[in-house]
């Protein structure tokens, strides 16, 4: 270990701009094991870790690092497993360099150890050399039920099925993985990973119940009469407005309806064509990860130009710098300090254009963000065959919640008790995004995780 001061960080090789491109592949390399090691004998061993403070998950990074330094896969592979419920899918998608390696000692002048890339690599190696997560079957009489099977609803499921609790899980798409499946594009995460942990997860017991919305296609009451306890993950997945005029037009979408339908379309199955931009000037408006996502499918969809209007500099914007170093790298345009304030029509009502003002950041305010300046008479527009809004999501609110009890708060957040997660109804659970709002993936994973201790101490005490 401590090998910090011969050997460099390095990142995973990327496929080159000019191939990546014309498909939906991953465009990272796996470490192999002497990259993955070469890496790991850099940690100092922090007395007080930074990094593992910083995961949301407390991931016990130092210790499976260590274990990876010494070619001890097998032990590495446990460690990286036991807090995490899919950590290839967090090695991949995690926003490293906010969290963990951002907290990294080595930070300072040295160059932070790829901790992303190790967490991928010690998983794929050990599903490659055959190891695989325990679960102890189902050995109780307690049956849980989870409405949703992104992040969160994973995550719980993973966690009850260690404790070999029965979980049935209710999906209303026609695949499982959420968020995971139908909201991240495959360039960043492959959907053959997701669907061999659902696969895991279903060989140690999980009944998956697809194209089931709850409320309609089934009851949230005839479910919670057959199960001892539930849990809600819906997600979030209304889109925010801008409330722009003309932002109504048909030619102006929704940022998931667009990342689902190209899903669709990838997986081979019928999806809406009024999705296809090929040869199209498309505009997003927005700053965050899924606007990367957004700008890099256009590109590989065929788009004749791709732009991102954001209403504050490169520093500000809310997402992974390591997504916008890609969207940058495979021709993205951005015009940054832009705030819309109109959608242009045409006689035929379709959109034409964006009408933005330039912008300026001022002093800051009470949080440390600067504040956003209008600068007066700067009105510009930027033409667009096509606008994709990319403002951020907010929790959809099912009528089942007030029908049994279950509260909301303002902006349609389930409330719960951020202790045991338990919602205002007893024997109810919720997580993820329903709770929060719009937020990353291993908060979700967290949240299924610690709601999971929280059923199971209630079930089975």
């Amino acid at each position: 270990m401590r090998e910090y001061l011969t050997t460099e960080r390095i990142d995973p090789q990327k496929r080159l701009v000019v191939e990546r491109v014309k498909d939906f592949n991953e465009i990272y390399e796996v470490f192999d094991k002497d990259d993955a090691s070469s890496q790991s004998e850099r940690c100092i061993q922090c007395g007080d870790p930074f990094c593992l403070n910083k995961c949301p998950l407390h991931n016990y990074i130092p210790q499976w690092l260590k274990s990876v330094s010494e070619k001890n896969l097998e032990f590495a592979f446990k460690l990286s497993n036991e807090p995490s419920p899919f950590p290839e899918v967090m090695g991949r998608i995690c926003p490293h360099d906010r969290l963990c390696e951002g907290d990294c000692t080595l930070n300072d002048g040295h160059g932070a150890i790829t901790i992303g890339s190790v967490e991928t690599h010690i998983t794929e190696a050990g599903f490659q050399a055959g190891l695989k997560p325990s679960f102890p079957g189902i050995t109780t009489d307690k049956k849980v039920a989870v409405i949703g099977s992104g992040p969160a609803g994973l995550s719980v499921a993973t966690y009850l099925l260690r404790s070999g609790i029965a979980v049935t899980m209710y999906e209303r798409a026609d695949r499982a993985g959420g968020l995971l499946t139908y909201g991240i594009p495959g360039f960043k995460l492959d959907k053959k990973i997701v669907n061999r942990r659902i696969e895991l997860l279903k060989e140690a017991g999980l009944e998956l119940v697809l194209n089931c919305e709850v409320g309609k296609d089934k009851s949230f009451e005839e479910i919670a009469d057959t199960h001892d306890a539930m849990f809600i993950g819906v997600g979030a997945t209304k889109a925010k407005s801008a409330s722009l005029a003309g932002e109504q037009a048909k030619n102006v979408h929704r940022a998931m309806d667009y990342l689902t339908n190209i899903q669709r379309k990838n997986f081979g199955v019928s999806y809406d064509k009024a999705f296809d931009f090929k040869d199209l000037n498309v505009v997003v408006v927005g700053g965050g990860d899924t606007a990367m996502d957004c700008v890099r499918t256009a590109k590989r969809e065929g788009a004749k130009s791709v732009t991102c209007l954001y209403r504050r500099d490169e520093l500000n914007m809310p997402g992974s710098k390591k997504e916008f170093k890609n969207a940058m790298e495979e021709g993205v345009d951005f015009t940054f300090l832009a705030s819309p304030k109109e959608i242009i029509l045409d006689e035929n009502s379709r959109a034409i254009a964006v009408e933005y003002v330039k912008t300026k950041l001022g002093a800051k305010d009470a949080s440390g963000r600067q504040k956003m300046e209008e600068i007066k008479d700067s009105q510009t527009r930027i033409n667009a065959d096509v606008i994709i809004m990319s403002l951020g999501f907010d929790p959809a609110v099912p009528s089942f919640l007030a029908e049994n009890g279950i509260e909301t708060n303002a902006w349609g957040g389930i409330i719960v008790n951020e202790e045991t997660y338990e919602t205002t109804t007893a024997g109810v659970y919720a997580g993820g995004d329903c709770f929060r709002g719009a937020d990353l993936v291993v908060s979700a994973a967290l949240d299924g995780r610690e709601a999971a201790k929280s059923i199971v101490d209630s079930l089975l005490q």
